[in-house]
């Protein structure tokens, strides 16, 4: 699968349901018959949203592990915690379980954001918060990621 692309804002309706915004359902029309993972993420207050071809990719990586090394066994059991198996009706809207709407802190506006293969939902206030978040340099980090990468001739990355 290639880069999913863009940010969209949108709601959520009383009974959990947001609209995938349509150019979203464009760029996973291949991916809809097969359904999706949605999970807490890692890292941040928000949900990940994944095709399922992408999280069976994911699950081969985190099958690897050894689950007879407590480290390993205690983060999958966390990395997979609140995990369920979506859909997207043929009106193009995804049901977000309770459970999860109550750990990403999602009341009504949402941003649907691209993170390369999968799409992350915040609570917009959240969202905008981690991106103004004054305490990480943008530049600096993008430096300390970045900055020793150069695999192409273009000089650029």
């Amino acid at each position: 699968m290639n880069s999913i692309i863009g940010t969209y804002e949108c709601k959520v309706d009383a009974k959990g349901r947001l609209l995938l915004p349509a150019p979203f359902k464009k760029q996973l029309a291949n991916c809809l018959q097969d359904g999706f993972v949605l999970k807490r993420s890692v890292f941040q207050p928000c949900l990940e949203l994944y095709p399922m071809k992408e999280w069976e990719v994911m699950m081969q990586k985190i099958n690897k592990l050894n689950r007879f090394v407590k480290k390993n066994n205690d983060f999958i059991r966390r990395f997979t915690a609140g995990v369920k198996v979506v859909e997207i009706d043929a009106l193009g809207r995804l049901l977000v379980p309770k459970d999860l709407t109550s750990f990403a802190q999602i009341n009504k506006d949402l941003v649907l954001s691209s993170a390369v293969n999968i799409i992350e939902i915040w609570d917009k206030d959240l969202y905008e918060k981690a991106i103004d978040d004054s305490i990480i340099d943008f530049a600096d980090l993008a430096e300390e990621v970045m900055g020793d990468v150069n695999d192409a001739d273009n000089g650029i990355s």
